[in-house]
């Protein structure tokens, strides 16, 4: 008698076929709906003064730069940086950097855009303040430390949460919409015309804002030159002083002679800048005062 093989069961077949088809596309790279293989995101890149982290939160790119030699067991003190535009932070800040991460200090910031200060830019403000806090280990009290525009992004948050900043410093800092960059520039990204900008001055200006770091005897301490024609001294840091002086507030107002909105090294290299900064960071929150 003749042997015939056996048959391979066809319910079987249609399973091993199937295995073989799902290993196959396990293996393969994902395509889009085009067709194409997808591409895995690209981390997000920036170029740093010093080495650090950047990583993004809710699609904003982020930068942490640690110190190595900060306090083990508690949250570590820390200085907001703004703007963090693409190359902002750049090399003028290595000296500053440098000199806050030997003291213990770490450095941070986030690219809202051009916000202007503006609710949105606010908001993603907080997201990033809870990144840093809840899960990166960083106190709940930093010192901001404004650059430019920075000052519209960095006042109009903190005048929202005065009891989350130990102190604000700024290097000719804009404290003042309508003065730079005017109504009808800054109007865009409040998601309104020039004329409702102005109506809402009262709610959205920094330098309307005030009474809430006050109260909260938030020290300030600014860096202007008395011949800035792009953020004027006058309307800017020196009306800023004089309203927040007039609220009870402490601010110290460092006036430089003959100088404007430039690349001066004295901007970068302020030991006087850099001793407040370290000292607001390290301090419990807000409250205190300057004497000068």
């Amino acid at each position: 008698m003749t042997n015939h093989p056996k048959r391979f069961n066809p319910v079987w077949r249609l399973r091993l076929l199937a295995l073989v088809a799902g290993l196959i596309a396990i293996a393969l790279p994902a395509k889009s709906q085009t067709g194409k293989p997808e591409t895995p995101p690209k981390a997000p890149a920036k170029i740093l003064p010093c080495p650090g982290e950047v990583f993004q939160v809710n699609g904003s790119t982020a930068f942490l730069i640690r110190a190595t030699n900060a306090p083990s067991g508690t949250a570590a003190p820390w200085v907001w940086y703004a703007p963090t535009l693409p190359g902002l932070p750049a090399k003028e800040e290595q000296w500053m950097f440098e000199r806050f991460l030997a003291a213990g200090i770490a450095i941070a910031g986030v690219d809202v855009g051009e916000s202007y200060g503006s609710p949105a830019g606010r908001a993603r403000f907080t997201e990033f303040y809870e990144e840093l806090t809840k899960q990166r280990g960083m106190s709940p009290t930093p010192c901001l430390l404004a650059r430019s525009r920075g000052g519209l992004m960095l006042y109009n948050w903190a005048v929202e949460h005065p009891r989350w900043v130990s102190g604000v410093a700024g290097i000719y800092p804009v404290c003042d919409l309508t003065s730079y960059p005017g109504l009808t520039n800054a109007c865009g990204a409040y998601g309104l015309t020039a004329a409702q900008l102005a109506a809402a001055l009262p709610e959205q200006n920094p330098i309307n804002r005030l009474a809430s770091l006050a109260r909260a005897q938030v020290p300030l301490y600014h860096l202007h030159g008395d011949s800035d024609t792009v953020v004027p001294l006058e309307k800017n840091s020196g009306e800023l002083a004089r309203r927040y002086r007039e609220l009870g507030g402490s601010i110290l107002l460092n006036v430089i002679p003959g100088q404007g909105h430039n690349m001066w090294t004295g901007w970068f290299q302020c030991q006087e800048l850099v001793d407040f900064v370290i000292s607001r960071a390290r301090s419990s929150g807000a409250g205190g005062s300057i004497t000068k």
